[in-house]
């Protein structure tokens, strides 16, 4: 079962929160940082100092907050995606190949995304910082007899870092900062017997009786683990109304513990102990601000993503009990992702001393090849289109609002085979379409 096992997963409660959405960045990446970048689609990010959300994408900017300021939201995440497409079933045991429609409606579900920052300066030189957030997330469901749940009909995948933070002022032009990258997680993935099960049973009777029932589950993994890393940056205030900025976030290596189950790992309802081996890849921005005029400014940011690692995923099983078949370790899935780009392009303009007007877009380049493409990672290129408004309370309070329409981009083919214990083949031929609506609230407060 090659599909449905497609990873142990990170999912992680976020703030408490169990926060599993369709991820809105390449891969499973997620770029909801903080609503006040939502409005401007995450353009600048890492040179606009707006409020204390800025040093989870560039730690230096932690300098240009006077005081402490501390900021706290959410993104609500409202995906509608879906895989229409025709399975089909090949075997010699058949009189003739089976076709049937294999659509999959709304396969990703709505989530909550929440954040919180804490920034305080020391002195005139140092402040540093605290930023709690999540940068991976995927979460899709298929129903357990859906003709293609034999491919997956359950995964997910959430995250959560705790970041401390430091930035130092070189001097008015220059500043550095850095920070350690904690990410914690647990997750599950699974697959399930469709419905056309019994349909099969009936084209050949002597194999009818060793069917399973339709949603009976094949393969289910489970498990959690936490790891580290790092993300360093620095700015260049190249002169009063001109900045740039760039960061750069380590890999994170985990080893995801837990078990695994179901009819194909131990036939039946017992469980083995597991662990998958999984790296977080690094990634990098470089961000611009410009200034314009008193009211208006520009921003724009090019993202990179190290995904090329994600090659190929490796479930071993250390304890005495192993999985059917004795085996010690099971390849789970050739991915053979790609590196992926991000360009965002955002403006400011401020109607008065209360009132902020942002927008924004952005082109997101899959890290998926058209070859690997899956149901249980319906990655495709998408476009953003993104406006916000920001409200100065008071002195000291600020509220954020964003909204962003993300739209698939281009032709996203989805084409998996799987093998039946070599007596069938089954094949999804079908697409992936949807968009997303992202809505999210920042408030910021100058302590």
């Amino acid at each position: 079962m090659k599909k449905q096992k497609i990873t142990l997963a990170i999912s992680i409660a976020i703030l408490g929160i169990a926060a599993q959405t369709q991820v809105q960045a390449a891969g499973f990446q997620l770029a909801e940082s903080s609503a006040t970048g939502l409005g401007r689609a995450f353009a600048g990010e890492g040179a606009s100092a707006e409020n204390a959300s800025v040093q989870a994408r560039n730690p230096a900017m932690l300098s240009y907050l006077e005081g402490r300021q501390m900021s706290v939201g959410a993104v609500y995440v409202m995906p509608s995606v879906s895989t229409p497409g025709t399975l089909t079933i090949d075997s010699a045991l058949l009189p003739q190949s089976i076709s049937m429609n294999a659509d999959v409606d709304d396969v990703a579900n709505n989530a909550l995304v929440p954040n919180f920052y804490y920034s305080s300066q020391l002195n005139d030189r140092w402040t540093w910082g605290l930023a709690i957030n999540s940068n991976y997330g995927l979460s899709t469901e298929l129903d357990s007899t859906a003709a293609a749940a034999i491919f997956g009909n359950k995964t997910s995948v959430t995250t959560v870092e705790v970041n401390p933070n430091i930035a130092y002022r070189i001097d008015q032009r220059f500043t550095v900062g850095g920070g350690l990258r904690y990410v914690y997680g647990k997750g599950e993935i699974g697959a399930s017997t469709p419905g056309w099960i019994s349909a099969v049973g009936a084209y050949v009777p002597s194999l009818a009786s060793s069917l399973p029932p339709a949603g009976t589950e094949l393969k289910y993994l489970k498990g959690d683990d936490y790891g580290y890393g790092y993300q360093v940056g620095a700015s260049w205030q190249i002169d009063p109304n001109n900045r740039i900025g760039v960061s750069y976030h380590s890999k994170v290596d985990l080893t995801l513990s837990g078990h695994a189950s179901g009819l194909l790992y131990t036939g039946g309802s017992s469980q083995v102990d597991g662990y998958l081996p999984l790296e977080l890849p690094a990634f990098a921005e470089l961000s611009s601000f410009h200034q314009l005029t008193d009211n208006w400014s520009m921003q724009a940011s090019v993202n990179w993503t190290d995904w090329s690692v994600f090659d190929e995923l490796v479930a071993y099983f250390p304890g005495e009990q192993k999985p059917l078949g004795n085996i010690t370790s099971d390849v789970v899935k050739e991915e053979h992702f790609k590196d992926n780009w991000r360009f965002a392009l955002g403006t400011m303009y401020h109607i008065n001393e209360s009132w902020l007007l942002r927008a924004g877009v952005a082109l997101d380049k899959t890290a998926v090849s058209d070859e690997n493409r899956t149901i249980t990672i319906p990655d495709s290129d998408r476009h953003w289109v993104s406006v916000g408004v920001g409200y100065a309370a008071t002195k000291n309070l600020n509220i954020d609002l964003g909204v962003s329409y993300l739209r698939t981009h281009g032709s996203a083919p989805i084409n998996e085979t799987q093998n039946m214990l070599g007596l069938a083949q089954v094949t999804f031929n079908g697409e992936s379409t949807g968009h997303v609506w992202l809505a999210g609230l920042q408030v910021s407060y100058k302590i």
